[in-house]
This record gives C-alpha cells, structure tokens and sequence, in this order.
C-alpha cells in the first residue's frame, strides 16, 4: 500500500464508525495483532473528535506505509478553536508507538499516528 486517503465531514457521527472500519482493515492488510489494531482504531477516531472539538469541519485521513504504518488526520474548514482534549491527547500518545501532534496556535490541526 502506497497511500490511502479517506475525506469527511465531522458533523455525521455515522462517519466515525466508517473511520474504524478503514483503520481496521488498513491494519488488517499490514498483518498488525488484534490488540495493536484495536488501539489504532481508537486512536484514529480520537484523533478525529479531537478535531471536530477544535471546530473543524472536515477531516482528511491518509493511511501510508512509511517504515511502518502511518495515519495522518488532518483538519479542514469549519472555524477552528482551542478546545480541552487533554485527556484524549494522553490516552493517544499512550496508546501508539509515536505520536506527533501539530498545533497552530493553541490549536491541534493534525494528528500523526505511527505504530
């Protein structure tokens, strides 16, 4: 897998399990363990709501094969703002090998998830 790029809008909850599904199967495809995986999919749709709770409207996800699987969630549109997500930026960077979060300002814009 080169690179795969999912886009959507934050506003339909309905997308977030979509988010899942990809991760999963992204993770599948790489023959990640089960626990590995399920750690992936929470971090990845943790990223997203972290996001959203910033203000941003949208999101694009690219999945890639970088020395080893690599997510990148990335903020689009909307009016984005400083928000509390503390408590989800810890359960993330514990949860994942490397974790580089990306802020303007005092704004996270994107999330980059590495396992």
């Amino acid at each position: 897998m080169k690179e795969l790029s999912v886009k959507f809008y934050l506003a339909d909850s309905a997308y977030f399990t979509a988010l899942r599904l990809v991760a999963g199967a992204v993770c599948s495809a790489h023959d990640i363990d089960v626990d590995t995986l399920e750690d992936f999919k929470v971090c990845v749709t943790e990223s997203a709501i972290i996001l959203k709770d910033c203000g941003f409207e949208k999101v694009n996800v690219t999945f890639s094969d970088d020395g080893g699987l690599c997510c990148s969630v990335e903020g689009e549109g909307g009016s984005p703002k400083e928000s509390g997500n503390e408590f989800s930026l810890a359960l993330i960077s514990a949860l994942v090998e490397n974790c580089e979060i990306d802020r303007r300002g005092g704004i996270v814009g994107r999330v980059t998830l590495k396992i």
